[in-house]
């Protein structure tokens, strides 16, 4: 039997017991595009969505992203020094929430990442590490729930052992399932940062967007971190939380926000974190199916045109960080992944990768990246403005 089959079911299995196990299984706000077999689960679906609705804000009035980029002083986007290497290793997870833009829930089990690819993605590490001019020192790890990749350990412990930092992108409540309980202490010794998202510090704004019953699981979680030593000021315990807005709103001043949550968050649960990241939602996927159920999918839309700030651009993502999605693709940052859009280099796998073409490369863009510049900027590392 081959790995890949090995990991068919292994995944299969683990997503029957997460689905037959109330007492572990994430809440439900929905279920995901792919189960339903909705059309807007294809990026063609999405991208028509988008360009359907007439935009006449942005420097340009044309509701084009090229053309606003271009007045702005960028004719292209172009490749900055290579610093993070980010992997979606799979989109299988425990819940599914309403505004996830990978469509991500128990019933992703074919979209993971297997041995193979993985094996690939740290040999294309070391090729990057052994350039004279490397400027990595980042690997972010997201999903889905990356937890539940069967080779998500091996993975961090590779890394780990490169001298890199490593970012776990975690939905909190995987950390309450049995199997997965052992990982903040696990995290702790290894030095990793757990990257939490969480959408309010209120217990009706999270439910609202993830699922009843998540704010206290997702508090519970918080407070096992704590105990593990993390958001406590230690620089090898790093505990982010990353908060998306409840609404068809853009992300609010990220320092004021940070301030705010961390005084609420002591006073009602004694909960402490290190940092909070303040994302944009992105138009697209299972956010933009409920633009579309809301019919606000116009009126989000200008507001992020009419909020376009070229001091975003700098620090976009899509700049120093590759995106390696499940099956080995390469992209320009996750968002161009689960739209597709894969980047223009002269191979597609990243068992192939070459450092050079790489950093050659145009990066890709379409209207979802006014996400990404609208007020202060939105990227896998909060607000770049």
């Amino acid at each position: 039997m081959s790995s890949a089959d090995t990991d068919f079911i292994d995944l299969k299995v683990l997503s029957r017991e997460l689905l037959l196990d109330s007492t572990d299984v994430g809440p439900k706000r929905t279920t995901s595009l792919h189960a339903r077999r909705t059309p807007l689960a294809e990026p063609a679906a999405q991208f028509r969505a988008l360009n359907a609705v007439d935009l006449s804000g942005g420097p340009t009035g044309t509701g084009a992203f090229d053309a606003d980029l271009a007045a702005s002083g960028w004719p292209a986007l172009t490749p900055a020094p290579l610093e993070i290497f980010q992997i979606n290793v799979g989109k299988l997870c425990n819940m599914t929430c309403r505004h996830c833009h990978v469509d991500s829930g128990p019933d992703r089990t074919e979209e993971n990442m297997h041995r193979d690819a993985v094996d690939a993605c740290l040999a294309a590490i070391d090729q990057i590490m052994a350039a004279p001019d490397s400027a990595l020192h980042t690997v972010d790890l997201t999903g889905g729930a990356p937890e539940l990749n069967p080779h998500f350990e091996y993975l961090v412990d590779e890394c780990v052992a490169r001298g890199l930092h490593v970012i776990d992108r975690c939905n909190l409540t995987i950390l309450l399932v049995r199997r997965y309980q052992h990982l903040p202490e696990w995290f702790a010794e290894r030095g990793v940062e757990v990257a939490c998202s969480l959408p309010h510090y209120r217990k009706l704004g999270t439910d609202a967007q993830r699922g009843d019953g998540t704010y206290e699981k997702s508090i519970k979680a918080l407070h096992r971190l704590n105990e593990a030593g993390y958001g406590q000021g230690d620089p090898k315990r790093v505990l982010t939380l990353v908060t998306n807005p409840v609404g068809a709103f853009l992300a609010g001043n990220q320092a004021s926000l940070e301030d705010e949550w961390k005084a609420a968050l002591a006073k009602n649960h004694d909960v402490t974190f290190d940092r909070l990241f303040a994302l944009n939602n992105m138009p697209m996927s299972r956010y933009l199916e409920w633009l579309l159920e809301k019919d606000m999918t116009e009126a989000y839309l200008e507001r992020l045109v009419n909020a376009f700030n070229p001091a975003t651009i700098d620090g976009l993502m899509c700049r120093n960080t590759i995106s390696v999605s499940w099956d080995g693709r390469m992209f320009d940052c996750d968002f161009n992944q689960q739209l597709e859009m894969d980047a223009a280099i002269p191979f597609t796998h990243i068992a192939d990768f070459n450092l050079d073409a790489w950093q050659a490369r145009q990066i890709r863009t379409a209207r979802h990246c006014y996400g990404c510049t609208a007020g202060s900027g939105s990227s896998c590392g909060g607000a770049t403005a």
